[in-house]
């Protein structure tokens, strides 16, 4: 029996709305709050919210010496087109040279690893 349920994953960063802006544009859905906190509710799926972190550091990628501190992997059903529209949302490639994987690592505008992935 689970002592609890998941209710929303929290992504700290310097700018709460507008990163809520970049996944909405990856995900859709309703950017909802103002301020240090704002929520991302998604189609059919869980919310993300975003909150203010004042001196916010992004995490490295890939990086031995220091954690990535979590990831997203979003399911595209083409690698190609998801990767030209996360980038003019304001994505950054970090690992997407390799064509032939099923997988593609980006950073958000705040720094943050996701990967695009069809699989």
């Amino acid at each position: 029996m689970a002592i609890a349920e998941l209710g929303v994953v929290v992504l700290d960063c310097p700018d709460p709305r507008a990163l809520a802006g970049f996944y909405a544009g990856v995900l859709g859905g309703s950017v909802e709050g103002e301020g240090d906190w704002v929520d991302l509710r998604t189609p059919g799926g869980p919310s993300l919210a975003f909150q203010a972190a004042p001196g916010f550091v992004p995490p490295k990628w890939p990086a031995p010496d220091a954690s990535q501190q979590f990831h997203l992997d979003l399911t595209v059903e083409d690698l190609d087109a998801a990767e030209k529209e996360v980038l003019a949302l304001g994505a950054k490639p970090l690992d997407a040279e390799d064509r032939s994987r099923t997988f593609r690592v980006y950073a958000d505008p705040a720094g943050h690893p996701f990967c695009l992935c069809a699989c």
